[in-house]
């Protein structure tokens, strides 16, 4: 604990950037591909002259960043909306808290078969991320295109038995969410979370038959440990986040298919 102490005494000047006094702090962050991983490494650059020195630890599905970090092995992860944070703190007790915001990833559906949900066949398969928040998330956008309905009242996390209305008779393919470009020549269309898509040579603004609304719950966020929610050294690193060169990164690298929410 005295490095944690040692962090927490450090001094944070007027513009929200390191002092001398926290020169060389450690911090490892936990990422997923894509997106996050890219972001995070002018992250990393930009607040080694701040002070901070950040250690990106990448990890290839959803599950583990959160475990990491509530276990102690990260100081902060950077790969979730707040839905999914919600859905494991429920699920798995994890003392875990949102720290900052950082951008939207707008989910799109891909097919290598189709050109747009509309020519979707009777009895299509359907491939969707396998956990409940991203699952739901794209049960919602297949909602909001008009080609299902869902039960009243179910919520953002809502699974294939919440699907009321299926005129198409769709057949829904659960799978791990960095599974699901792969799945693509075996299945009519599917579901992908941008950052994953962007890593398999896909972009949501250019490839994509069907995309989220810019009005997206899915907010992505920077999450620590709750004990460490106000810890001078996580307000460096947000600051550092959430300054404009990075804002600039993401604004002239993605093209709108990240928008940063700082």
């Amino acid at each position: 604990m005295r490095f944690l102490k040692t962090i927490a005494a450090a001094a944070i000047l007027a513009t929200g950037f390191a002092a001398p006094g926290f020169a060389d702090t450690k911090i490892k962050v936990g990422v997923t591909p894509g997106e996050h991983e890219e972001v995070m490494e002018q992250v990393k650059a930009l607040a080694k002259d701040k002070g901070l020195d950040v250690e990106i630890v990448t990890f290839s599905d959803y599950v583990l960043p959160n475990q990491a970090l509530n276990d102690g092995d990260l100081q902060l992860n950077s790969f979730q909306h707040v839905p999914y944070l919600e859905n494991q703190i429920k699920d798995r007790g994890y003392k875990l808290s949102v720290v900052g915001k950082n951008f939207v990833t707008p989910m799109g559906v891909y097919s290598e078969k189709l050109k747009s949900l509309d020519a979707l066949p009777e009895g299509a398969r359907f491939a969707l991320p396998n956990d409940p928040t991203n699952g739901g998330r794209a049960l919602l956008l297949l909602q909001a295109k008009g080609v299902i309905t869902l039960k009243d009242g179910a919520g953002l996390s809502v699974t294939p038995a919440d699907v009321v209305g299926n005129p198409k008779k769709l057949k829904f393919i659960e799978l791990d969410a960095a599974q699901l470009p792969r799945s693509l020549p075996d299945v009519d269309a599917a579901a992908i979370n941008t950052n994953y898509a962007l890593d398999a040579g896909l972009n949501p603004t250019d490839d994509a038959i069907a995309i989220e609304s810019a009005e997206s719950p899915y907010t992505n966020v920077i999450v620590a440990r709750t004990q460490d929610k106000d810890a001078e050294w996580v307000k460096a690193f947000v600051a550092v986040y959430q300054s404009e060169p990075i804002r600039k990164f993401i604004l002239d690298t993605y093209k709108g298919a990240v928008l940063p929410v700082f």
